[in-house]
């Protein structure tokens, strides 16, 4: 049987791109709730030398972490994120691919990070706060939630997140105290209103952490630029050449007196 356009892949992509890729891994983990995926994510970041990806939610309240490192970094890494998936009972999967092809990465959203609200020239108010999570499973529910959080302590709404199956978790940022005490009261309300899916805290996110998670607008602050006033010296000295400057003497008009010399 004869066969056409059986290029390898390979062909496609300049070896040094290919390079790039043939040392590190590619690691994912998914769970059943967005707080379970931001506390494996996180203890997935403090467990080994890996950079968060994102999150890919794929419906029916799945979500998938995906990290990307060095090959035992994302062993690592994985191996932690389903240790503490197992524990919220949350784990649906995982998954370790060392040195991925280069097209899994162009096809598959997994080398751009997701959510990237922290744009360059733009920070956020709420950053290196703690970050408290409270899903319900239900709108009414969270939004009372979020009410009865913010009622109950110095803490922020910082944005909400829907992933489907009814299940939408608000996030709010703050101190670690009123974190904690806020979402103790969300849970309360939560439960009264509708139903409780999960709760998360994380006292000490990191920096790939807070440019992975949702944030509203409000939050974002725009740096204006400093308008510093420019060639000052330079426009003094133009203005004194002008000042000194003298007139054109072959221009003016000039009076020859005559000297009579007389013979002695």
């Amino acid at each position: 049987m004869e066969t056409f356009n059986q290029r390898p892949m390979n062909s496609v992509h300049s070896s040094s791109h290919f390079d790039n890729f043939k040392d590190t891994a590619l690691g994912l983990v998914s769970t059943k709730s967005f707080p379970a995926i931001v506390g494996t994510a996180d203890m997935m970041l403090k467990s080994a030398g890996v950079h968060l990806v994102g999150y890919e939610k794929t419906g029916s309240g799945h979500c998938t972490a995906i990290v990307r490192g060095g090959i035992a970094d994302v062993r690592l890494a994985v191996e932690s994120g389903v240790q503490t998936a197992e524990q919220f009972g949350q784990l649906v999967s995982s998954l370790v691919i060392p040195r991925p092809y280069p097209n899994l990465d162009i096809v598959l959203p997994i080398t751009a990070r997701f959510n990237k609200l922290m744009q360059e020239g733009n920070y956020s108010r709420l950053s290196n706060q703690a970050i408290g999570l409270v899903e319900t499973r239900g709108f009414p529910a969270m939004v009372g939630a979020c009410d009865a959080m913010l009622k109950a302590a110095d803490v922020h709404l910082a944005a909400y997140e829907k992933i489907g199956a009814g299940l939408c978790t608000a996030i709010i940022r703050g101190s670690v105290a009123n974190v904690a005490v806020a979402v103790e009261a969300g849970m309360f309300e939560a439960e009264r209103i509708g139903e409780l899916n999960a709760v998360m805290v994380i006292p000490r996110p990191l920096d790939e952490m807070e440019q992975t998670l949702p944030l509203a607008n409000c939050w974002i602050e725009e740096r204006e630029p400093l308008n510093l006033p420019v060639n000052i010296k330079e426009q003094v000295q133009v203005a004194e050449i002008e000042v000194l400057r003298l007139p054109d003497l072959t221009k003016l008009p000039t009076k020859i007196t005559e000297e009579l010399w007389n013979d002695e």
